[in-house]
């Protein structure tokens, strides 16, 4: 059945309002998504796409002039192309076609003004925005209903809810400024008062993927968070232990929004191309040590009525990240190697990692350098910022030294692995003369392996079902990284069946 649309409206006092009401959509909606903009002449519709282009531009400058004569204008903006049409001046509904509106296109999101002039042409799924004057708040004032249909009825809905919690925390009127996403459907933007700055997160509940897993999803399977919840108590139980996680000043559970401090964009690397920076990458080897030898709480509080439980990182979640080798790495490389091969492939996984640890301690799982911000006014290890933890489960120390010293998206040279490697061992030492190195190290091997297996499939989904083919050029380095760990003797099987079925990315 089609879901019934969803309207609301809202007073919009000026330009500025008007920037923020786009501003808070760019947030929702991504490429594909069709946004039409009606209204008499001069209600604002130039001025409201202009402000979305450049929010997702970043660029408050950025030239946006009116397509009235070109008809259409193509942005190509970080996350995704923008098209921008004016259709005041069609008259023929084979014009739609060379303006690239007929079929719409793929991977693109649209922005019509005039849509009524080729209402035929609207797909089902769409946000209408109607503007019009409202001269008895002031000259500049304006109103908007906005309409999601089909699909994007739930967009308008969560937009509501979004525009109800600003409103709530007292930041409707914050200027907001458009920042990076990463792999996941979350989105972020920073929120200024004067020069006062908070991040605003907007995490939706999605399932990732079908319930394919013995009726799970793929997310629920593997202990990925599928709410805002995980990342609540975990930012709360991890500022308790003493590190640098983003304290929640707003929380909306139900929705997914959240408010948080902004730790900044200082990070642990630098140069061009990025490097690691050793000093700081000593002071997150640190943190880990010092978080991996103290007894962590798997039960942590969530609001004064609830609690939240680390799930824990069994063999089962890490053999279905595994998986993904076999369906998505492996086909997209055009390789099948029959279900013999397949069933050895997770035998041989099964019997190595039932005898890994799974909850000894916090295991963050994404502990590396987009998720790592540099303090340099705190103490000690209060230096490294930690922001990215909601998938965190109850699993080996060693998984987010791997994640650390073998990160996905920059080159570590071995050197620096090796020597980060031996400072992690001798500070947990030191708290433990019993800690066992050597075991350590098997576990870190195992580890990385897991990790950079799981990693090839996963950015192959990414470009093949997700449309981020830019994650492609991280794979060359993570078989690097898979190279490494083979090598040990621990894995002297596994590093056969790889060497005879797995080729290398292509580069």
């Amino acid at each position: 059945m089609t879901a019934a649309p969803a309207t609301f409206a809202v007073a919009l006092a000026n330009e500025t309002a008007t920037a923020n009401l786009m501003a808070d959509l760019a947030l929702l909606i991504n490429a594909g998504d069709v946004i039409t903009l009606s209204g008499d002449l001069g209600a604002g519709k130039t001025a409201a796409a202009r402000a979305m282009i450049r929010y997702f531009s970043g660029d408050d400058t950025l030239e946006v002039p009116s397509p009235t004569f070109t008809l259409a204008q193509t942005y190509d903006l970080p996350s995704f192309p923008l098209l921008h049409a004016d259709l005041y001046r069609i008259e023929d509904a084979s014009e739609l076609e060379e303006i690239g509106l007929d079929p719409l296109p793929d991977g693109v999101v649209v922005l019509i003004e005039w849509p009524e002039r080729a209402a035929h042409a609207l797909p089902a799924d769409r946000i209408d925005i109607a503007l019009s004057h409202r001269p008895a708040l002031g000259a500049s004032a304006r109103a908007a209903e906005i309409t999601g249909h089909g699909k994007a009825a739930a967009q308008v809905a969560r937009l509501a809810a979004l525009r109800r919690f600003l409103e709530r925390s007292d930041h409707d009127q914050a200027r907001r400024r458009r920042m990076a996403g990463d792999a996941s459907t979350r989105s972020y933007a920073r929120l200024y008062k004067g020069d006062s700055a908070v991040i605003l997160m907007n995490a939706p509940k999605r399932p990732d993927g079908p319930a394919l897993y013995r009726g799970k999803s793929y997310s629920a399977a593997v202990h990925l968070a599928e709410d805002v919840r995980p990342f609540v108590a975990m930012a709360n139980g991890l500022r308790a232990q003493g590190l640098s996680a983003p304290a929640i000043h707003y929380t909306d559970l139900d929705n997914g929004f959240l408010i948080l401090e902004d730790l900044g964009s200082e990070g642990v690397i630098g140069g061009t191309p990025p490097q690691p920076i050793p000093g700081r990458y000593q002071m997150a080897t640190d943190l880990l040590a010092e978080l991996h030898h103290t007894p962590l709480a798997s039960t942590l509080p969530l609001t004064p009525q609830s609690t939240y439980t680390i799930p824990d990182f069994d063999t089962e979640a890490m053999l279905i990240e595994i998986s993904l080798m076999l369906e998505w790495y492996l086909p997209d490389r055009g390789v099948d190697p029959g279900k013999a091969a397949r069933d050895e492939f997770m035998a041989m996984w099964h019997a190595l990692l039932v005898r890994q640890p799974t909850d000894e301690t916090w295991a963050l799982r994404d502990f590396h350098s987009p998720n790592l911000i540099w303090l340099a006014d705190r103490p000690g290890i209060g230096q490294v910022g930690v922001i990215d933890f909601q998938d965190t489960v109850m699993g080996p120390p060693s998984y987010d030294l791997v994640s650390l010293l073998q990160d996905a998206r920059i080159d570590v040279p071995e050197p620096l692995e090796l020597a980060m490697f031996a400072r992690y061992a001798k500070t947990r030492r030191g708290f433990d003369p019993g800690f066992d190195a050597a075991a350590f190290a098997e576990s870190y091997a195992v580890m990385s392996a897991q990790r950079n297996t799981r990693l090839l499939g996963t950015f192959a989904r990414l470009n093949r079902r997700d449309g981020k083919p830019h994650y492609l050029r991280h794979q060359p380095r993570i078989w690097t990284y898979l190279h490494r760990s083979l090598a040990h003797p621990a894995l002297a099987v596994l590093r056969e069946w790889y060497a005879t079925h797995v080729p290398p990315p292509q580069t």
